[in-house]
């Protein structure tokens, strides 16, 4: 049975002024106000690589009813904290606009280094994710279901889609975080693992090469937590919505749930070639939900409605058995008929301006 798998849902925002929208390193004051809003706490927000991002993270959760919960109360109070500080809280994968000065790193030892090793590349990381934790039995079985969960990786970044704008301009992608966090070493799809020996001896060999410093340098779209007993999918950009994200999170889910079954059975997992699904994933982040995507189960171009559609259907029975079949059902369908994040920003663009967009991505708590 499924219906004891817990979950937790990270998400990132950034601080964008309020009268200008530019991202703002105002973190210091945020989590100071924090401690006078209603629902969060100071330590129920966390500072993250640059001084302008925010990360919120869920308890435990059994239920998506639970995340819905947390997730509104995190987007609520955080809000009205950022508010007290003279800036705006954005759920945007991308800060849209960028001012003629840097954003400062976190004072932390480790940001400071990654800072001093890569310097453009940490300066751009102005980029916002949901983070997505499901429990596994032990990391045997946890990195079993990440080899069968993979191929599917690139059709959560299509969904999740949410940063088509970046330094005043369209970039012509809807997910331009996925292309910003794929210019480190370690990102992107992670590689086929058979199992947990095999998922630390790869750990192991990239971490000897140097080139990256620790283990929090993994950046694939999905991995195994080294800090709770969980895998951990990281492809979707942070939502527009809450309603989007809890749809991403009961999808995620499943998907776990469902590669977990298949390890019990010793089912054969698709895999395709590491090119392929680095191709796929590309062009996810290109389009969104708005062209053709790669279905894994062919590795050819079929139509983004038909390849979330199947989906769905591969996730049906945990979805079921989770309870969460009609609420997530709804949310895609959603997301199918609305657009993604990505969409939406593109249309209030369009029809009102900077001012629209600034208003979608981050609301003014009334």
């Amino acid at each position: 049975m499924t219906t004891g798998v817990t979950l937790g849902v990270e998400e990132e925002f950034l601080l964008l002024d309020r009268e200008t929208g530019l991202p703002s390193p105002r973190i210091g004051e945020v989590r100071a106000a924090a401690g006078r809003e209603p629902g969060v706490r100071r330590e129920d927000i966390d500072t993250e690589l640059l001084q302008a991002q925010v990360e919120v993270a869920t308890p435990v959760c059994s239920d998506l009813a639970e995340v819905t919960a947390h997730l509104t109360r995190f987007r609520r109070a955080v809000g009205g904290a950022a508010r007290s500080a003279d800036c705006r809280l954005a759920a945007t994968g991308g800060a849209p606009l960028a001012g003629a000065s840097t954003v400062p790193v976190t004072a932390l030892q480790r940001y400071r280094t990654m800072r001093a090793e890569a310097a453009r590349l940490v300066d751009e990381q102005l980029i916002c994710g949901m983070h997505v934790h499901v429990a596994v039995p032990d990391r045997q079985a946890g990195a079993a279901a990440l080899g069968r969960l993979r191929p599917w990786l690139p059709v959560l970044v299509a969904m999740g889609a949410n940063s088509p704008f970046w330094e005043g301009r369209d970039t012509g992608f809807a997910s331009w975080r996925t292309v910003v966090f794929g210019r480190w070493p370690i990102s992107g799809p992670p590689p086929f693992f058979t199992g947990a020996a095999h998922y630390e001896e790869q750990v192991a060999a990239l971490l000897a090469t140097g080139v990256i410093p620790d283990r929090g340098q993994l950046y694939w779209h999905a991995r195994l937590s080294d800090d709770y007993p969980t895998l951990e999918v990281r492809a979707p950009d942070v939502q527009l919505d809450v309603d989007s994200a809890v749809t991403l999170a009961g999808l995620t889910r499943a998907l776990v749930v469902t590669a977990l079954s298949e390890g019990r059975r010793d089912l054969l997992a698709l895999d395709p070639s590491a090119e392929i699904l680095q191709a796929a994933g590309w062009h996810a982040a290109r389009h969104g939900l708005s062209a053709d995507l790669v279905d894994p189960r062919t590795a050819t171009s079929s139509p983004a409605a038909a390849v979330v559609g199947a989906l769905l259907d591969r996730l049906t029975p945990a979805l079921k058995e989770l309870g969460d079949v009609d609420r997530v059902n709804a949310g895609v369908q959603r997301l199918l008929d609305q657009g993604t994040g990505a969409a939406r920003q593109r249309a209030a663009l369009a029809e009102g301006g900077t001012a629209a967009l600034l208003d979608l991505i981050a609301p003014q708590p009334v």
